[in-house]
């Protein structure tokens, strides 16, 4: 069995699912079987063959119809603007590929319904991409709450704030275009909900929605965009549609949290925060530093109590066999997380077992409920932060 890759959009996400294919059998064991790295895709020629021959892919087409109509290409990462994950995937599936999709799901709710109806339907595996959850402290935190250590969550407050459109003069791209909601809350809010379900269970209703669009407009760029990237403008500018600043309160049965999404918070360039409380203490992560967390438990002794800092090693979840040096105070960060992604969905893809696997990626159906929590922020900001039941 020889498993042919092609990774369609050759930007910044897209170059991350390209070389996590590579190192994912480098991971863990048991052992996948062949893989051939066929395509890299992109619609800028240029950008698309300077990937594929970074990566040691054997080709680029500049059409993703020629990665479904090629019968040696078996795995599909879809990492493209959310407004064309429907034709593409739909495509894709219909071709028996099996697809691995970026999130948010689709641009609108809609559109990820009728792809979660097409993946149901499809004689081959479709899953969504939610890397978080495979960040080894983020994990770690989960099981202290999950196994008693930290016990049932009380309260969590979490930021993801970034920096790449504080900058007026940053170009205009397909990110400023779309509602409300569409903005920081899909790209970097998406994270934070399916987070915050990941440490305190299912949530049931959200409140206080807001949104703010800080720069309201951006200038036509003269060149190809390539993930956050700066490129030379023009003087003529277009309206930002959607939001550049969105926060809301959770509810998740007896416990509450506080979510804040930003794009234009200057001087961090990815800061995924939290600080999740509980009855048996307190853990936080943040992503600037991502081999440790740092956990509080109420038996410390008195006049030494207090947070410490835990350094990830092989005692917590993914490290171990997942880095070449698998020991705690080496380091790692988010492009791991790609990494344990592409390698969990390779297993399924070759049939391993999920006993042997590591955790599956989350399905279509599981991206739709993002994309309702999403949405159902949306209703709430539009109706001065109205309580929205989930």
């Amino acid at each position: 069995m020889t498993i042919g890759i092609a990774v369609i959009g050759a930007g910044m996400a897209g170059k991350s699912h390209a070389a996590a294919y590579r190192v994912a059998p480098t991971l863990y064991r048991p052992t996948l079987p062949d893989l051939r790295y066929v395509s890299i895709c992109d619609v800028n020629a240029e950008i698309g063959e300077a990937t594929a021959r970074r990566y040691g892919y054997e080709r680029s087409d500049t059409d993703w119809r020629a990665i479904a109509a090629d019968p040696d290409i078996h795995v599909v990462s879809v990492v493209i603007a959310n407004s064309l994950h429907l034709e593409v995937v739909r495509g894709l599936l219909e071709a028996g590929k099996h697809v691995l999709c970026e999130k948010p799901l689709a641009d609108t709710l809609e559109s990820a319904r009728e792809m979660a109806r097409l993946a149901r339907e499809a004689s081959s595996i479709a899953r969504i991409g939610l890397t978080y959850v495979r960040q080894p402290g983020i994990a770690a935190i989960r099981n202290w709450i999950q196994d008693g250590t930290l016990g049932t969550v009380l309260h969590l407050s979490a930021r993801y704030w970034c920096d790449y459109a504080c900058n007026p003069k940053g170009q205009m791209s397909w990110r400023y275009k779309g509602p409300m909601g569409s903005g920081a809350l899909a790209d970097v809010g998406s994270h934070l909900t399916y987070l915050s379900e990941f440490l305190c269970g299912d949530m049931t209703a959200v409140s206080g929605g807001a949104f703010t669009t800080a720069i309201t407009e951006r200038p036509l760029p003269l060149g190809a965009v390539v993930g956050h990237g700066q490129v030379d403008v023009s003087s003529e500018t277009e309206p930002v549609e959607n939001d550049d600043y969105a926060t809301f309160t959770a509810k998740f049965g007896a416990t509450t949290a506080s979510l804040e999404a930003s794009r234009v918070a200057a001087g961090y360039p990815n800061g995924l925060n939290f600080e999740v409380f509980c009855v048996n203490g307190a853990a936080s992560f943040h992503q600037d530093t991502p081999s440790q967390v740092r956990l509080y438990l109420h038996d410390d002794q008195p006049g030494t109590n207090g947070y410490r800092t835990v350094n990830l090693g092989s005692d917590h979840p993914y490290v171990a066999g997942g880095m070449a040096i698998d020991v705690s105070g080496v380091g790692f960060g988010q492009n791991e997380g790609f990494a344990f992604q592409a390698r969990a969905f390779l297993e399924e893809v070759a049939g391993i077992p999920e006993s042997e696997s590591l955790p599956r990626n989350a399905s279509f159906d599981d991206g739709v409920h993002n994309m309702e929590i999403l949405a159902a922020v949306a209703e709430s900001a539009a109706d001065n932060g109205k309580t929205v039941t989930l």
